[in-house]
């Protein structure tokens, strides 16, 4: 699992969905809906589960935190990062369809086929095919005392910082996409490119000057 750690629009998502193509890996993030709340968080994380425990196929939970309408999401994470599982995720009638979901596999693999064996076995499966990325933001106080409260996020993650893009990407950036756009003389075209670039550092600029003056 990783925690990717970077100011809003460096690129975590995109490179995540990128290395999860390149290894071809499903990738799942839930879609936050008016009255998403604990009940619809969890029937999306049974969905993961059975695509990673039950199919047998890698998946990457893409997570952001400003998917965080409710910190009981961070305590499930916190959870499944730690132990592979999260407490009373399904109830016995679905827990019962999980493990007769489970049960070729379990044949296949010549374990035991006893209840909890299989749900044992259902549970490792998860484990092994279920990878957790979470996105943060480390402004503002929220992502200090979410690492405090919940110590699975800094312990059982493989932690990557994403800086500034530096005024060459950016440039590089601008260019690209007024590529086919007609300007008139290339000078033009160069010159609103490094416009772009200007705007963009001097709002980053302002942004960082107005965050210690203000605090917010």
């Amino acid at each position: 699992s990783a925690l990717l750690v970077g100011v809003g629009g460096s690129g975590k998502q995109s490179l995540t969905r990128f290395a999860c193509f390149m290894a071809e890996y499903q990738c799942f993030q839930i879609e936050l809906t008016k009255g998403y709340g604990m009940l619809e968080f969890r029937e999306d994380l049974k969905k993961v589960f059975k695509i990673a425990g039950v199919q047998g196929n890698h998946v990457a939970f893409l997570f952001t935190d400003t998917q965080i309408v409710n910190e009981g999401f961070i305590e499930d994470i916190n959870n499944l990062l730690n132990t592979g599982e999260v407490p009373g995720l399904f109830p016995p009638d679905e827990k019962e369809r999980v493990v007769n979901e489970i049960r070729p596999y379990v044949v296949e693999m010549g374990l035991p086929e006893t209840r909890d064996s299989m749900y044992a076995a259902f549970v490792n499966r998860v484990r092994d095919n279920l990878h957790c990325v979470l996105c943060m933001s480390p402004v503002g106080d929220a992502f200090r005392s979410r690492c405090r409260q919940f110590p699975s996020l800094i312990n059982c993650c493989t932690i990557d910082w994403f800086n500034d893009w530096p005024e060459a990407a950016l440039l590089s950036v601008s260019t690209r996409f007024l590529g086919d756009v007609q300007l008139g003389e290339p000078v033009v075209k160069n010159n609103i490119a490094a416009m772009c670039v200007s705007i963009h550092m001097s709002v980053t600029a302002a942004g960082e000057r107005f965050y210690q003056e203000l605090r917010r």
